[in-house]
């Protein structure tokens, strides 16, 4: 029989080859990516770059010494532009000729509220009464011009108690005789006196010695230091600058004392008592 074509392989042998889809390339491109993925993946892995989201446990060392610019400086120095309470100042103060110095010094403690200490003094006095220990009662006037060889003395802006202000003046005399004593009355200049002294504030009342009682009140933890109602009772730290002067100390209507008031004053003895010498 002849051969039919329908039942033939008529044409058909590169039929399969091109049956099949054609190549692209894709399979080409798909393992170069992959591989380039890959690389940069181990580049990425060994580079030193931190990755994102990852901690740095890399550590620096931190360089030895002090940072630029931190030496020290010099501070600036401190000023105390406010004094205390307390504190001492000292004074030369220069009294006029013909003035009365014992008045000069209590206006200025007046004036300035505040106590006067004299420490010492140089100059010419003239006409001086004084008040001498060695004769009960005797007031001497002495007549003339006399150099100062010592004068000390205190005085108080306030009430204060008597014998607290006074002044205490030895003299040379012409002939060379020592003579001295309580000042009475007053004290003039015959030429510019100067006097050293020193100004202080806030003084206390402090009578002594204390009672066993007030030993006991300071130990015991009992009332505090201070002014007490009971009759009899020695009374510490009473400040001599207000009104709260104890009424046995003898003050007139709560007056200042004038230099004049010096019958019981510590710079002058009492007349009955028995010489130092």
């Amino acid at each position: 029989m002849a051969n039919r074509w329908w039942t033939g392989s008529v044409g058909l042998e590169n039929s399969g080859d091109s049956m099949k889809k054609p190549d692209l390339g894709f399979s080409m491109n798909e393992s170069a990516v992959t591989g380039n993925h890959t690389g940069e993946e181990e580049e990425k892995e060994n580079s030193d770059e931190p990755r994102e989201g990852a901690i740095d446990v890399s550590t620096t060392r931190r360089p030895r010494g002090r940072p630029p610019g931190s030496k020290n400086k010099p501070k600036p120095p401190i000023f105390v532009t406010r004094d205390s309470p307390n504190a001492l100042r000292s004074h030369v103060m220069e009294i006029a000729a013909g003035a009365d110095i014992a008045d000069c010094v209590a206006q200025f403690a007046r004036r300035l509220q505040r106590g006067v200490s004299i420490l010492s003094g140089s100059g010419t006095v003239v006409n001086v009464t004084i008040r001498q220990p060695t004769a009960p009662g005797a007031v001497m006037a002495l007549h003339g011009r006399f150099d100062i060889l010592s004068l000390t003395g205190s005085f108080l802006p306030g009430p204060s108690p008597p014998g607290a202000t006074g002044l205490t003046i030895y003299l040379a005399g012409g002939q060379g005789h020592v003579v001295g004593g309580g000042v009475v009355g007053p004290l003039l200049a015959a030429g510019p006196v100067l006097l050293m002294a020193a100004t202080f504030s806030n003084a206390t009342y402090e009578r002594l010695p204390l009672e066993d009682d007030d030993q006991e009140h300071g130990g015991g933890g009992g009332s505090p230091p201070g002014i007490t109602g009971g009759p009899g009772e020695a009374s510490s730290s009473i400040s001599v600058y207000n009104n709260n002067v104890p009424p046995n100390l003898g003050l007139s209507n709560g007056q200042h004392l004038n230099h004049e008031a010096y019958s019981s004053s510590p710079w002058v003895h009492s007349p009955h008592a028995r010489p130092p010498f």
